[in-house]
């Protein structure tokens, strides 16, 4: 059950509901601009890297053939995937008890992104386990997932199918608790930071996890299908 918001204290926030407490609440002194330069920025470097890394001739698929475009951005997503799900939101884990006073840089990063969701800056219960289980679990996998792919490792699809299911389920439990509690953490409708932080840079975890998936589900079938006609000439 989430935390009750504690009320106002008089300590001036952007935050949503706006007599929100937020004892010891410092204000960043990054600007928006610079923090948001640094998260894309950096995910795209690991996005463009891992596209060269991809592309190079020893990488293959299971066929020995070159990675097809769709396959190498689902590489990509899983590199960006372990650096977001890594380092942000594993710095969120380890120091959501401190981040509205603290000014070190993921912090302000994460005070700005509450600006969308305040329950970030509240250590709301359901927010701290959820970004627990997704930073050490689904960071490390993912990371795995880039490795099993480019050293075409048979497990591949069966942890492309792990981090999908995981990262749908924590998508989709983060939007409908917001939703039970009415959307009050964020100003409805804001450009900014309900639609962008809150709507959009979170969709992306139940979008891109569906297809994959879906991929996942269907090679995992096509190699049972030919495990059971292998078994069956076996058996003939």
């Amino acid at each position: 059950m989430a935390k009750s918001p504690v009320r106002a204290t008089g300590v001036p926030h952007p935050y949503w509901p706006r007599d929100l407490s937020i004892p010891g609440y410092v204000v960043n002194d990054r600007s928006m601009h610079e923090i948001l330069s640094f998260l894309f920025s950096v995910s795209g470097l690991f996005l463009l890297s891992t596209w060269v890394l991809t592309g190079r001739k020893w990488a293959r698929d299971g066929r020995g053939q070159e990675f097809g475009v769709a396959r190498r951005l689902a590489i990509c997503w899983f590199a960006v995937c372990g650096f977001i799900h890594g380092v942000i939101e594993g710095w969120f884990s380890l120091y959501y008890d401190v981040i509205p006073s603290d000014q070190s840089f993921l912090s302000q990063l994460w005070k700005e992104y509450s600006k969308g969701d305040s329950r970030y800056v509240i250590a709301d219960n359901f927010t701290v386990c959820m970004e627990t289980v997704t930073a050490w679990f689904w960071g490390p996998l993912s990371v795995w997932t880039v490795f099993a792919f480019l050293a075409n490792k048979p497990c591949r699809f069966v942890l492309q199918l792990i981090v999908s299911l995981g990262q749908l389920y924590g998508a989709v439990l983060y939007f409908y608790t917001e939703h039970r509690d009415g959307y009050s953490h964020s100003q409805m409708g804001h450009p900014l930071y309900f639609w962008f932080y809150f709507v959009f840079m979170n969709i992306l975890w139940i979008v891109i996890p569906l297809v994959l998936i879906l991929d996942a589900w269907r090679h995992l079938q096509q190699a049972q299908t030919h495990t059971d006609l292998a078994q069956k000439e076996k058996t003939n």
